[in-house]
């Protein structure tokens, strides 16, 4: 496994991280991100007699196993021992199981799943192209694979953020740098300082995921960005909330195994 210095791991974050999203997700999983996922997923057994699965590649403490229908199996990946044991004490599920791996190693499974998600994290993994061949290789042909981002055009740590011009009394999204990739540590949680554990995000143009996803042999069949919707209060309400629906927080590739 990722280990020591620069280990992209979340096992240190766990607790925080665990905190967060244990009562089935953070408010944007809840009200964007899940029932996005869901739709794109597309899964048919709730009203088909067809038998489907789903392999959760950096799954965290499963939250988005906890939305999925009954009739799906469910295999969670994660190398945070401590999320994937928060996991199978919260997860009741018959069909779902969980594995402590790490997703840019050989995959401890040789059963081939319909579907696989890999849902906010492949930006926080140093070799995403290993874990697409990953994907690839424990795919049906044609299964789908559907990947969420922090949108790589517009949400980059540290090279990005908020102005506002004040002639125009417009919101705008600010970008610094973003062609070349990067590795950027992440403090989870600023108010502890230096007690606060870290955590690796790698900013990489939207372009160097097509190819990858290319490189793995899968076809690109649907892009969504995904907007807030969360509403400002106050004098600077329809600014913000202008800026809000203009600028996605999300981007969303879905893919085939071609």
């Amino acid at each position: 496994m990722d280990k020591g210095k620069g280990s992209t791991s979340w096992q240190e974050a766990s607790k925080w991280y665990g905190k967060l999203t244990e009562e089935g997700g953070h408010y944007y999983h809840q009200q964007v991100v899940i029932p996005g996922v869901l739709h794109l997923l597309n899964f048919k057994s709730e009203t088909e007699d067809v038998s489907e699965s789903l392999l959760d590649l950096a799954c965290g403490n499963g939250v988005l196993a906890s939305y999925l229908p009954a009739g799906v199996e469910y295999l969670g990946l994660d190398m945070a021992s401590d999320l994937i044991t928060q996991a199978q004490r919260q997860d009741h599920s018959k069909n779902h199981r969980y594995l402590l791996a790490d997703v840019t190693k050989a995959l401890p499974v040789k059963e081939k799943f319909t579907h696989a998600a890999i849902v906010l994290a492949l930006q926080n993994i140093r070799s995403p192209q290993r874990v697409l061949f990953n994907v690839r290789d424990s795919l049906v042909e044609k299964g789908v694979l559907v990947i969420v981002f922090n949108h790589p055009c517009f949400r980059i740590p540290r090279q990005s953020g908020w102005g506002i011009d004040e002639k125009q009394k417009l919101q705008f999204r600010k970008v610094y740098k973003y062609m070349t990739t990067m590795e950027i540590p992440i403090i989870t949680n600023p108010s502890l300082g230096q007690r606060s554990s870290t955590t690796l995000s790698f900013h990489r143009p939207l372009s160097l995921y097509i190819k990858m996803l290319k490189n793995a042999g899968f076809a690109v069949v649907d892009l969504e960005e995904w907007t807030s919707d969360k509403a400002s209060v106050g004098k600077a309400a329809k600014m913000e909330n202008r800026s809000r629906a203009e600028i996605p927080l999300f981007l969303t590739i879905k893919a085939i195994k071609i």
